[in-house]
């Protein structure tokens, strides 16, 4: 008997691990709620990070269009500026590009913990405009150049740097600013020093050009950045529902833990009072009935007789709180075999009878012919009629009437139905009477309480069985109690085995 005490010890160290576990899990998931919580209600700390990243990734996706961008500007510009200018400026061109992009790829491999925001906006903000006194130096190039058709290809080039810059740029509106306005200025004042109605005409193109780009530039910062707050709160949404999540999958367990020890301790307890119990029961019986000798004194022989009844009532309570605990600790086991659910009820009905007589009640009966077998375990059904039949009795009225229903289901099954015209309960009270120890106004009332556990176990039973238990009442007019079985449960009718033989027979006479 000393191994049980050190396997108990070592399922609770278990539980208690696993619970220490699940309580830890929960605290890392609400800190990590909460620090996702912080950097969405803090711009500064959240976004500024995301739209640096933002820009990164946009310059290293754009890594390989801009030299592309570089090469072709500088092949058209050698028509009017000699080639070594144009392989100078569009070597500069390119160091300065892959210099931004190696950078970018710097940022985007730097853990976010340790970026600085400030520093990082500055670093990015200077390469822009680096990069856009690159173009304005071959802008400048262009304007002491000679020849037709130069204007229309500073205009251009000038578009597209506005354009490029200012999508590449958005997510930084300083940089955008600062890479676009410079290029836009130098045009300004090289088509206006020229002094004609064209060129004046090109350099209000211009200042109209970057106020267009600044605006869209401005108009992707603020998408760029809706999307971002849309991101973070989604990410807040899926954090609140983790931690309600891990909140409610432990409070579930906490439930079932203690679900599963109040079960377990009152299967114990109960084994525990049923060995003194038979010793009360057993003795007062002796007292009650003067088996060892007459007893003088009335009054005792009622004390024993009251005694015993008693014991007889905590005897039942017992064996119905062991009952429920079992099934609900998961440890009742059906014993299974075919049974004849009429002649079970006829059964159950004939111990009954006594007690309905006493009362003055009436048992019909109306039973469908030729039913199967059921399935089941006997004693659980048993028990189940026997519940139904005794509360029937026990609220019924004197003079009332019980009828007693059996037969098929719609889906094939089949039901026992046990209907009385008794006081009846509230509809807003079922759900009472039918949890454990449960009882409705009617039975608090009445001289013959019970423990509230007969229609629990019902429903217990049943459900182990695969089946359905429905209580149907109306104040005033009575209660019907109905257990349903599952189809799955109900055994085929055997065919008569004597065909055989007589087939044979009229096949050896035809031959004969």
């Amino acid at each position: 008997m000393q191994p049980e005490p050190a396997r108990d010890e070592s399922e609770t160290s278990v539980m208690s691990s696993d619970r220490a576990e699940r309580r830890r899990a929960v605290a890392r998931t609400a800190r990590e709620q909460h620090e996702r919580r912080r950097m969405a209600s803090d711009p500064a700390a959240g976004f500024d990070l995301e739209l640096l990243r933002h820009f990164a990734a946009t310059r290293l996706a754009a890594a390989y269009a801009l030299p592309f961008l570089v090469l072709l500007v500088g092949l058209v510009g050698s028509a009017w500026l000699p080639r070594p200018v144009m392989a100078g400026w569009a070597a500069t061109a390119l160091v300065a590009q892959f210099g931004t992009a190696i950078i970018c790829r710097r940022l985007a491999n730097t853990p976010a913990n340790r970026v600085d925001v400030a520093a990082w906006q500055g670093v990015f903000t200077a390469l822009e405009f680096v990069n856009g006194l690159v173009w304005i130096a071959l802008l400048l190039a262009t304007a002491a150049a000679q020849g037709s058709g130069i204007e229309i290809f500073q205009f251009a080039t000038m578009l597209t740097l506005l354009a490029v810059g200012t999508l590449l740029a958005s997510s930084l509106p300083l940089a955008s600013f600062l890479a676009t306005a410079p290029i836009a200025l130098t045009m300004v004042v090289l088509f206006a020093v020229r002094q004609d109605m064209i060129y004046l005409a090109l350099s209000f193109l211009s200042i109209g050009s970057e106020i267009v780009f600044l605006v869209l530039s401005q108009r992707l910062y603020e998408a760029t950045l809706g999307m971002l707050r849309f991101r973070a709160e989604k990410d807040q949404l899926i954090a609140d529902l983790m931690t309600a999540k891990s909140v409610s999958d432990e409070s579930r367990r906490r439930a079932e833990e203690a679900n599963l020890a109040k079960s377990r301790f009152l299967a114990t307890i109960s084994h525990e009072l049923r060995t003194p119990l038979n010793a009360i029961l057993g003795f007062s019986e002796v007292m009650k009935n003067e088996v060892l000798g007459p007893m003088p004194n009335a009054t005792y022989r009622g004390y024993a007789s009251d005694i015993h009844a008693s014991g007889e009532h905590l005897l039942k309570l017992i064996n119905e709180i062991l009952d429920l605990s079992r099934v609900e600790a998961g440890r009742y086991q059906l014993h299974e075999e075919p049974i004849a659910l009429v002649e079970l009820i006829e059964d159950c009905e004939n111990l009954v009878r006594l007690a309905a007589r006493n009362k003055g009640l009436r048992i019909t009966q109306n039973f469908e012919p030729g039913l199967p077998r059921l399935w089941a375990d006997e004693r659980a059904i048993r028990q189940v009629v026997l519940n139904l039949l005794s509360n029937a009795i026990k609220f019924t009225p004197a003079g009332g009437e019980i009828a007693v229903t059996a037969g098929w289901t719609a889906g094939g099954g089949q039901y026992v139905s046990i209907r009385d015209n008794g006081p009846g309960i509230a509809e807003e009270e079922i759900p009472i009477v039918l949890s454990a120890f449960g009882q409705g106004a009617i039975a608090i009332k009445s001289a013959e309480q019970g423990t509230g556990l007969g229609l629990p176990i019902v429903q217990a039973m049943m459900r182990l069985h695969g089946g359905t238990f429905e209580l149907k009442s109306t104040l005033g007019e009575g209660t019907e109690a109905i257990a349903c079985f599952p189809s799955a449960r109900v055994l085929e009718a055997q065919q008569p085995a004597a065909a055989e033989p007589r087939r044979l027979a009229d096949l050896w006479r035809a031959a004969g």
